[in-house]
């Protein structure tokens, strides 16, 4: 009963995280050492797949895994999977937020953009955005469609993770005016 109860908290992790690689899947569900989380995804390998990433296995759900959790979304092998793994290490290091959301489409008067993800804390409205491999044109325009949006309601926050310090400090910048917090990838990990 008790490795039942634990396969479907890991496909349920993988329904709301998409992609999650064996670290992340550590952290989550308290696996202990690699040796034990190695043979814990081994013994789920009927419900999940997997593919490399460098030296990562990059697990999701394969379809009867899909349909033990009623998950209605089919994910392959993407070279996106570095932005998943950024927003998943972000929701990890957060604490999992009981509000989180991926992929929130944000529509205020003419304004309209879609979030990385969203969640509330202290009841304040907190938007995610992923700097994978963005090029910073593309942040301009998001931040500026942002700071549109908070002369309308400036209640909310913008979380950012990106890769370097360089654009980190250009984030930053370029959110200047609005309430911001910019981490760095390797810090959530």
């Amino acid at each position: 009963m008790k490795k039942q109860k634990r396969t479907e908290t890991i496909l349920l992790s993988l329904r709301r995280c998409d992609y999650l690689s064996r670290e992340q899947l550590q952290r989550m569900h308290r696996l202990g050492k690699e040796r034990n989380a190695q043979r814990v995804l081994y013994d789920l390998s009927e419900y999940m797949s997997y593919f490399q990433e460098g030296r990562k296995k990059i697990y999701y759900l394969n379809a009867a895994g899909r349909e033990m959790v009623q998950a209605t979304k089919i994910r392959k092998k993407t070279p996106q999977v570095n932005h998943y793994l950024m927003r998943n290490d972000l929701f990890i290091s957060l604490g999992r937020p009981v509000s989180w959301e991926n992929e929130v489409k944000i529509a205020l008067n003419n304004i309209s953009l879609i979030a990385d993800a969203s969640y509330t804390s202290n009841k304040l409205h907190h938007f995610v955005e992923i700097d994978y491999k963005q090029s910073m044109a593309k942040n301009s325009q998001k931040i500026e469609k942002y700071k549109k949006i908070s002369t309308i309601n400036p209640q909310f926050k913008l979380v950012w993770v990106t890769t370097t310090p360089f654009r980190k400090k250009k984030i930053e910048k370029l959110c200047e005016g609005l309430k911001v917090k910019v981490y760095l990838w390797e810090e959530l990990r």
